[in-house]
């Protein structure tokens, strides 16, 4: 049940349990102090009567006028109960009022007060041997000891401990009380920023993503929190926009196949035509078709990456001999275009064969694409700082910085027009090829300077999945 309450409530519940522990804590210990308290009086009291009675017994020898002396005691204190028996047991004076325990009377010397009800009395007493009288005349035998049993009615007392405990009842009651009002109040007051955190909560949708929690407006303990939900916003933020880019990038590329298969089928529906007239449309269609297939099996696998791309197979691989094999696929395209495709450097690493020249043949395929002519395409292999780097650099008008990080997301141009005709690519190579060195431990850059883009693939010495070896 506890659970379902509110921190503010939690918090109340605690702090009105500990303070109704504390306060009954220091309600039960002044009880017993007090208590203790009236225990010592009364000894003490009790003590000075028998003092005052072993008086009596020493300076009146004659035993008519020290029991005329020991009722004037007793009438003087109403509460106060006397007892005087010789050694053998035999009971000399007073007894009649009240019956003395047995343990109390059987006791040598008891200075510790003995406890003990009466009818409707709470009595009180101590046992004390006196010295006799020294003369002869007195109620015993000259030097004979006495026993003396005095007790004290402390009904007063109990009448005095129960309004005491009565009252401190009524203030633990009241104390207990207002202690979870304040605790409420404090509870409140101090989860304040809380709300506040919860109310620009409240606030962000799909469309508002903007709003900060305060982290200079709440304490030192929620400081911290305040700031790693403003870092989640911030990647919240930045994703979202990211993903509507790509919604918008995504519609458009399927827009334009989509109406050319339209389009071609309505025109194609308009008309009889023979049967070489649809034998060209549907080759032509047949064209869209492959684009829209390479498109979905694009996303597929980067759909694949995202939740961690698993390599199907691991092997040594010789990146100049991939490279050379590449060259051999592209050469025609960068003879017709007068495009030179060099290579230098050696190097082997560890990996998935197919993925790893997808990854080199998208990165040539974009160089030979956007060199211009009678330019060269140059792919170098190298040891950079414990790791083997391919870069592949072509010729090419310089990109802007801020530019450069976003040519590895999907469906980005920097061209915003989108106007390749002469290209027939999705958009999605440069992230897959992203994905690819992910998936290997590695990493793609780019860099663009001196009239050059460069793309760079580093293959790290330790992968998540596969070792790296090189051939130097």
């Amino acid at each position: 049940m506890l659970a379902r309450l509110t921190l503010t409530a939690r918090l109340t519940v605690f702090y009105t349990l500990v303070s109704a522990v504390v306060l009954s804590g220091l309600g039960v210990l002044m009880a017993l102090a007090t208590h203790r308290h009236f225990i010592d009086l009364d000894r003490i009291y009790l003590q000075d009567k028998a003092q005052l009675v072993q008086k009596f017994i020493t300076e009146t020898p004659q035993a008519q006028l020290l029991v005329s002396r020991l009722d004037e005691l007793r009438e003087s204190h109403h509460d106060l109960h006397l007892q005087l028996r010789r050694g053998d047991g035999e009971t000399v004076y007073g007894g009649e009022d009240i019956l003395f325990p047995d343990g109390l009377a059987a006791s040598e010397t008891s200075t510790t007060p003995f406890d003990w009800r009466d009818g409707t009395r709470q009595l009180r007493g101590i046992s004390l041997e006196l010295d006799g009288p020294m003369a002869p005349g007195s109620l015993v035998n000259e030097g004979q000891k006495m026993r003396l049993l005095i007790a004290l009615d402390t009904l007063h007392h109990t009448h005095f401990m129960a309004d005491l405990l009565q009252t401190l009842v009524l203030y633990l009651l009241a104390a207990t009380l207002l202690s979870g009002m304040l605790g409420w109040w404090a509870a409140r007051s101090g989860l304040a920023p809380l709300r506040i955190m919860k109310e620009r909560a409240m606030v962000v949708t799909a469309h508002k993503l903007d709003q900060r929690m305060p982290v200079d407006a709440v304490p030192v303990e929620m400081a911290d929190l305040a700031q790693s939900l403003n870092t989640m916003l911030e990647r919240l933020e930045t994703d979202f926009s990211r993903l509507l880019e790509f919604s918008g990038d995504l519609a458009h590329e399927l827009r334009t196949p989509i109406s050319n298969l339209l389009t071609q089928t309505q025109v194609s529906l308009a008309q009889q035509r023979d049967a070489a007239a649809y034998r060209e449309i549907l080759a032509s269609n047949a064209e869209e078709f492959q684009r829209l297939a390479r498109m979905v099996s694009d996303m597929l696998f980067l759909a694949k990456a995202e939740h961690g791309l698993a390599l199907p197979h691991r092997e040594a691989i010789s990146l100049e001999r991939e490279v050379q094999a590449l060259f051999d696929f592209y050469d025609a395209v960068a003879d017709e275009k007068g495009v030179h495709l060099r290579l230098s450097g050696r190097a082997n690493v560890a990996g998935d064969h197919l993925m790893i020249r997808r990854a080199i043949s998208n990165l040539l395929s974009n160089a030979v694409r956007h060199a211009p002519a009678e330019s060269a395409v140059e792919v170098t292999i190298a040891q950079v700082e414990g790791a083997t780097a391919l870069c592949v650099s072509n010729a090419g008008a310089p990109i802007d910085g801020a530019q450069l990080p976003r040519l590895f997301d999907r469906f980005y141009r920097v061209d915003k027009s989108r106007a390749h005709p002469e290209s027939d690519g999705t958009g999605l190579g440069l992230s897959i090829t992203r994905a690819i060195m992910m998936a290997h431990g590695g990493t793609a850059s780019v860099s663009s300077g001196n009239g050059r883009i460069t793309f760079c693939l580093r293959f790290s010495g330790q992968s998540g999945r596969a070792q790296a070896t090189f051939d130097l």
